[in-house]
């Protein structure tokens, strides 16, 4: 079959993003057989003649369509971000009848609400490498669409049984060629790898187990490893592991920093880190493979309220974290969540002093956290009153704790950075 990829993100909340849940679909889709064409829209003056032009020129049997962001997760300016999606299926459909297919990260959060408001025909929650191909199978029979555990079809609901692989090694990574005319377009560029998914944690405003499960699963070291060597090859050294946490599980962390090294790739990378399970061994492998960077993201420094957010680590845990990274001369950018259940001026003031106590080259504050389906958080905001029962939640609803108010928190936050030039807020 010829299957067009659209990748609809044209939002560059933080840095621009390369589409690698998509590029791996694809690669997988390429590999089985089919003929591909792929399209990244971020950096199209005009979208939506874009995929004009591209339909009629290939001629897809089928589409399938990226949503990674809902909206821009801010309380102060939310920006509901689905109408451009919309508008690209609108360009779709006026050029062809081909079926259109959702997934992505974005859309995995909000399967049916999603599927309706785009108007899309199905879609995909949590990886979609296999479900996609035996999608394409049914499509092409032409007998039916039955049994294909994890899509969602527009007026029917959903087939069971989300499908997932325990060895991530059954899956390709992207094709290096496919994300190139992305890659270029954006100059500084830190080329996105995920060595592992899932997260066990469960924290208690995250989105990840409706994308990628609670079971973490892992591709094996020398894989990826390999495929940083290719991008290496092709003239690319800088590499972000885009994985929830780096660190987990601390040997297969280390094996992988050991492959980097037996492969003498010479590299510059950065990370995400939970701030616990980690040690010497690991700090001084991650910087002596070429780690430049870690994010770490503690949320809060205030002990009653890390229980709270379901965090399985300490004020101690972060300090000693932090400080390692800080002996082995690896940058560090802190995160704060401020405004969660039991935060009031206290822990707010408690997190900052905390923060500032800590040896960060960066410190990122969020005010407020964007509530989603099926997390503890969403249960807390129906039992309060801030969410209605029946709120499906994809246009953009915050989690404020009722014994703070906004004006103050923002007013706070103002006072904090100005004599900190380092503050993002």
């Amino acid at each position: 079959m010829k299957v067009l990829f659209i990748s609809a993100n044209t939002e560059q909340i933080n840095m621009p993003v390369i589409p690698i849940g998509l590029g791996c679909v694809a690669t997988a889709t390429q590999k089985a057989g089919h003929e591909i064409f792929f399209v990244d829209l971020m950096f199209e003056s005009n979208p939506e003649n874009r995929v004009r032009q591209v339909i009629a020129e290939f001629q897809p049997e089928c589409i399938g369509i990226t949503v990674r962001n809902i909206d821009n997760q801010n309380i102060e300016a939310p920006r509901f971000l689905l109408d451009k999606v919309r508008s690209i299926i609108s360009a779709c459909r006026s050029v062809s009848g081909a079926p259109i297919v959702l997934g992505g990260a974005g859309y995995s959060i909000f399967p049916e609400s999603a599927l309706e408001y785009l108007k899309a025909d199905m879609g995909i929650k949590g990886e979609g490498e296999s479900v996609f191909l035996d999608l394409l199978s049914q499509i092409e029979s032409k007998q039916g669409i039955k049994n294909t555990p994890g899509l969602y079809i527009r007026g029917h609901g959903f087939q069971p049984l989300k499908k997932v692989s325990n060895n991530l090694d059954n899956f390709p990574l992207p094709d290096p060629h496919l994300l190139f005319a992305s890659i270029n377009e954006n100059k500084d560029i830190w080329i996105p790898v995920q060595s592992r998914r899932g997260c066990p944690f469960m924290c208690s405003y995250c989105s990840t187990p409706s994308i990628e499960g609670t079971n973490l699963r892992k591709r094996s070291p020398e894989n990826v490893a390999n495929y940083l060597k290719e991008w290496v090859e092709a003239g690319y050294t800088n590499f972000y592991f885009v994985d929830n946490t780096f660190n987990l599980p601390p040997h297969y962390a280390k094996d992988l920093c050991n492959e980097i090294l037996k492969k003498e790739l010479d590299i510059k990378w950065r990370c995400i880190i939970y701030s616990k399970f980690i040690d010497v061994e690991l700090v001084q492998l991650m910087a002596k493979s070429g780690c430049k960077q870690i994010s770490l993201g503690f949320e809060s420094g205030s002990g009653q309220v890390l229980k709270n957010l379901n965090k399985r680590f300490s004020r101690e845990d972060i300090r000693t974290v932090s400080n390692m990274f800080a002996d082995y001369g690896i940058e560090q950018t802190g995160f704060l969540l401020l405004g969660g259940p039991g935060e009031i001026q206290e822990t707010v003031e408690e997190s900052l002093e905390f923060a500032d106590s800590l040896k960060l080259d960066f410190l990122k504050i969020t005010i407020g956290i964007r509530i989603y389906p099926e997390t503890k958080l969403s249960e807390i905001a129906r039992e309060q009153g801030i969410i209605k029962q029946e709120d499906d939640l994809l246009y953009p609803s915050f989690y404020l704790s009722p014994h703070l108010t906004k004006e103050w928190l923002s007013e706070r936050i103002v006072r904090f950075k100005t004599s900190r030039p380092n503050v993002l807020a």
